[in-house]
């Protein structure tokens, strides 16, 4: 049986002391009311230590939202796999589309990133969609493919056993627009269906593929209906615990 996910992507939002207040908010309704799914936080790097403090002993998981694709040295402001896990994380986002587009991540610095995070005891969620004109154009299958085999094809079938997928249509990450959860199936399928082709049939089934497009309480038990869609990326919705825990309830 693969894991049913619901993480969270804070993204660049909360000080300190604000993320500290979300996670112990978080930690006491879960505890109150266990969820079905497992619960995983991203944060930006500052709060990792501290909100690992809080998340200890707990059904929360924590992740940091990226990591370098260099070990270690001189590369001021950077931050590596090693550091990451140090402070008590457990999970890395890499491939979010906000660093392919905003910082020019290619396919093989993300390839650095990934080998970097499986050596250092990292789960990877990896990150992988298309833009609305690559979707217009009918390109979103060859787009993901793509994105697929650049990064993660050449992982032993024992290193992808710690990848987590998470399928992003960029046209509706903060647009407003979602994909229908019809949409959000088929290609959860089809990225399935490659995986299974690279790395056999037993991979393509235990492999947790996320949907990271725009979901929210009001339509996640839909999307999460569907059979390859186990569970979701979220962004927005995870800056609050009603949200947050409205979308983690409809594995309920």
């Amino acid at each position: 049986m693969r894991k049913k996910i619901v993480a969270g992507n804070w993204k660049m939002n909360m000080n300190l002391q604000e993320g500290v207040a979300l996670a112990t908010e978080l930690k006491a309704a879960l505890a109150a009311d266990a969820p079905a799914c497992d619960v995983v936080i991203c944060t930006p790097f500052i709060h990792l230590a501290t909100v690992a403090g809080i998340t200890e002993g707990t059904v929360i998981g924590l992740g940091a939202e990226n990591c370098a694709d260099k070990a270690k040295g001189a590369y001021t402001g950077e931050v590596s796999a090693e550091m990451v896990k140090s402070t008590g994380a457990q999970y890395v986002i890499l491939g979010h589309s906000e660093r392919r587009s905003y910082y020019g991540e290619t396919a093989e610095i993300l390839k650095e990133k990934v080998n970097l995070a499986l050596a250092n005891g990292l789960k990877v969620i990896f990150c992988i969609g298309e833009v609305k004109e690559e979707r217009e154009a009918g390109k979103q299958n060859e787009v993901v493919a793509a994105q697929l085999a650049g990064s993660l094809y050449e992982l032993t079938a024992e290193q992808f056993a710690n990848i987590i997928l998470a399928y992003e249509p960029v046209w509706a990450i903060g647009t407003g627009l979602t994909a229908t959860s019809d949409q959000a199936e088929d290609m959860h399928a089809f990225i399935r269906g490659e995986i299974a082709k690279q790395f056999g049939a037993e991979a393509a089934e235990n492999v947790s593929i996320l949907y990271g497009g725009s979901c929210k309480p009001s339509n996640a038990k839909e999307i999460f209906s569907k059979p390859d869609v186990d569970g979701g990326l979220i962004g927005g919705a995870a800056l609050k615990v009603a949200d947050f825990k409205g979308i983690i309830d409809a594995w309920k």
